[in-house]
């Protein structure tokens, strides 16, 4: 089936870090879906070069600086007249909605959500209360922002259904807007689950994630704190292996060889050292969408043990790729019980595989993703006249943020 060639504009927070962080490598399945449909794409970003970035120039993509708060953008984005815009995240939407709307009104607007910021939000201030997340935390300043985004927007990408549920259920955002769209990946076929390390040939644990981001900082410290003791008591000859983009000095004070307690710092190949692994860690005790650690697991065939907000959105009514456990002796139990217990790793990692292959595969998402968009293009008139409180947002952004902008452009002159 032939599509239209389309000219994408992606707006990014950073540009695309796969190896660091889930975002990065959700930002570049949406790169080679696109490409795959031979959809010319720019991208642009106001964030300095990093360098683990992936260079998108790679892959025949115009990469371009932008500044914020600048009317350069405009004249940037009037000269290029893209027919869509994805927007990484909602202050990114915040910052370039409205000069999108202005000044190429007929192109789609996509806000990738990549999670819901107010629901991790809302969770870690509860958990730092030391107190029960109630659904009435949500109604806070993230939340009014990030909504107001997803209205102003024509499609926004939910990473989650529990968060699709939250947004049509408690905030009554409209389904026409929202689209459900996870990760995208390739399927795990019968010759790669036998290419896989076997059970004797992996040892150890592993957690892995970046440091920048809190859920994953906090669960290291109570991996350090509360779990790993029990679990070092029962098997005192593993090791715990802990990887992730950006250690800071705080993080690397953990690290204790004596206790086998091992802070690894940035993985050179996640893939590679994830399939050492006999089991992975991932204790989290708030966050929000789907988690790219525990992904990564079930691709290299690694059971892990998490939480119920671990787990959250990932495998619907099929069980889950290992042990799901709350407190410290529970999943220092589960720890245990799947390092030592070889049929019941076993069946964790045939979960796993088939949790990848049934709500992960790209051959089964991309499409509908593709025929979405075109369908909504196609009726663009029609689908933003029902949507009146988006277009009633957006009318007050460009008469409120859109002047603030102006005066900080000619601030910025003086």
């Amino acid at each position: 089936m032939s599509y239209t060639p389309q000219h994408i504009l992606i707006i990014g927070f950073v540009w695309p870090e796969p190896n660091s962080s889930a975002a990065g490598s959700r930002m570049m399945q949406l790169i080679y879906l696109f490409q795959f449909k031979g959809w010319k794409i720019t991208f642009a970003s106001a964030a300095a070069d990093s360098e683990f970035m992936f260079d998108v120039r790679d892959l025949g993509i115009d990469k371009v600086k932008i500044e914020l708060n600048s009317e350069s953008f405009d004249s940037f984005i009037s000269n290029l007249q893209p027919s869509l815009v994805v927007f990484d995240r909602f202050m990114i939407e915040e910052q370039f909605g409205w000069r999108v709307a202005e000044h190429c009104p007929n192109a789609l607007r996509i806000l990738d959500t990549e999670d819901l910021h107010s629901l991790r939000a809302a969770r870690q201030k509860a958990f730092k209360e030391n107190r029960t997340f109630i659904p009435d935390d949500l109604i806070c300043d993230v939340a009014k922002r990030e909504v107001a985004s997803i209205l102003r927007c024509d499609i926004s990408l939910i990473i989650s259904e529990v968060e699709m549920d939250i947004l049509q259920n408690y905030f009554k955002v409209d389904a026409s807007l929202l689209y459900y769209l996870p990760f995208m990946l390739k399927p795990i076929d019968i010759d790669s689950i036998g290419n896989l390390p076997t059970f004797e040939e992996r040892n150890n644990f592993i957690t892995i994630g970046n440091f920048l981001h809190e859920p994953n900082w906090n669960a290291v410290q109570y991996l350090k704190e509360a779990i790993w003791p029990l679990i070092k008591k029962e098997l005192p000859e593993t090791e715990l292996h802990i990887y992730g983009a950006y250690p800071s000095q705080k993080v690397n004070e953990l690290h204790q060889p004596n206790n086998s307690f091992f802070i690894m710092g940035r993985a050179p190949d996640a893939n590679a050292v994830v399939l050492q692994a006999r089991v992975c860690l991932a204790p989290l005790r708030f966050g929000a969408g789907i988690k790219g650690k525990l992904v990564e697991a079930m691709l290299c065939g690694t059971p892990s043990v998490t939480t119920d907000i671990g787990a959250e959105g990932m495998h619907d009514n099929l069980e889950w790729g290992g042990i799901i456990a709350n407190t410290a002796q529970e999943i220092a139990s589960a720890a245990i019980e799947l390092y030592t217990n070889k049929i019941k790793w076993k069946k964790a990692q045939e979960n796993g595989v088939a949790i990848i292959n049934n709500f992960y595969s790209k051959t089964l998402l991309g499409e509908p993703f593709i025929k979405y968009i075109l369908d909504v293009q196609n009726n663009l008139k029609k689908h933003r006249m029902k949507n009146f409180i988006g277009a009633m947002l957006m009318h007050h952004t460009m008469t409120s943020t859109k002047y603030m902008a102006r005066w900080i452009e000619a601030k910025n002159k003086v």
